[in-house]
């Protein structure tokens, strides 16, 4: 039995498209499953437990949205010991991305219904669980104003919701102002004068590609952190079509960082996102849970996986 979580309004509107064709194909293959609808985060970990626990064998949950409808049942996922599956119907879909999931909709089904099992780890925080990233600074404030503009919905009625961050890194370039941040990872703590943004990825990259950390990887039980400091406007504009192949991690003002815990503290307020979704603006603390979420991939990218990652067939 699966169940299949959607979010109808993911990717705006996305996500009820997408439903209707999977839909159209579980009835064809004469699959057994339940559905639950969910459209904000709020709730959506409480009523995946309550549908959860009305059976004991399920295969899987299937989250048929973007990566903040995941990020709303990750802990009910963890709790109930259900793998994860992803058929992506959202703006960014970087976790699909991160687990080598098709973007289309056959093909993601496909994976979800015969795909293996990974262990995934998950950053741990004072708001909750988080599977791609935990981002503080300029990308999240990027993010802030992505979601609060209409160019957003635009983009996402054309099937571009990439485009809609390029658009708002612009937006947001033309008013943000670095300041000084202090990082601790595993309790070394480095002080960056004028800092842009701190981001601690869990998965290589956020933002629809934007491959922030590009080394990360989910089965390594540690957290990869990019600080982008000391650099100009016109030098961090440079530096984001670098971030599209991850070649940004060897500029002068781009430090990298990994281990198992990190905190961030900036001087001014900045808001902090995890898998898209606001994190308010306060300090950050987050710790690595290693292998503490399954998830479903396809079958096809087990040889792109790291030697040695926690793999068994599905059932």
């Amino acid at each position: 039995m699966y169940l299949f979580i959607i979010n109808p309004r993911s990717g705006g509107g996305s996500g009820q498209r997408t439903w209707q064709a999977v839909e159209t194909l579980l009835k064809r293959r004469n699959i057994a499953y339940e559905t639950l609808f969910t459209k904000s985060a709020a709730g959506a970990e409480e009523a995946v437990c309550g549908a959860l626990s009305r059976h004991e064998a399920w295969e899987a949950a299937v989250v048929v949205g973007g990566d903040g409808t995941i990020h709303s049942v990750l802990g009910a996922l963890q709790r109930m010991n259900v793998p994860l599956a992803v058929i992506p119907a959202g703006s960014g879909n970087d976790t699909a991305r991160g687990f080598g999931i098709p973007l289309a909709t056959g093909a993601a089904l496909d994976a979800a219904l015969t795909g293996r099992c990974t262990a995934a780890d998950l950053l741990s925080g004072a708001d909750g669980l988080t599977l791609t990233a935990v981002a503080s600074g300029f990308d999240a404030q990027v993010a802030a104003n992505v979601n609060a503009s209409r160019y957003k919905r635009l983009c996402n009625a054309i099937g571009a919701g990439q485009l809609a961050y390029l658009f708002g890194i612009v937006h947001t370039l033309m008013t943000f102002k670095p300041c000084r941040v202090s990082v601790a990872c595993d309790g070394r703590e480095d002080v960056y004068e004028t800092a842009w943004l701190v981001s601690v990825c869990n998965l290589p990259s956020y933002g629809g590609g934007l491959l922030i950390c590009p080394q990360a990887k989910a089965d390594d039980g540690l957290l990869d952190v990019c600080v982008v400091h000391g650099c100009s406007r016109w030098q961090l504009l440079r530096l984001f079509p670098t971030v599209f192949k991850g070649r940004h991690v060897t500029l002068p003002f781009v430090t990298m960082l990994r281990g198992r815990c990190v905190s961030v503290r900036f001087a001014e307020a900045r808001h902090a996102i995890g898998d898209g979704e606001s994190l308010g603006t306060g300090p950050l603390a987050v710790r690595c849970e290693p292998g503490a979420l399954k998830v479903r991939f396809p079958q096809a990218a087990l040889l792109a996986l790291p030697a040695g990652s926690p793999c068994h067939a599905s059932g």
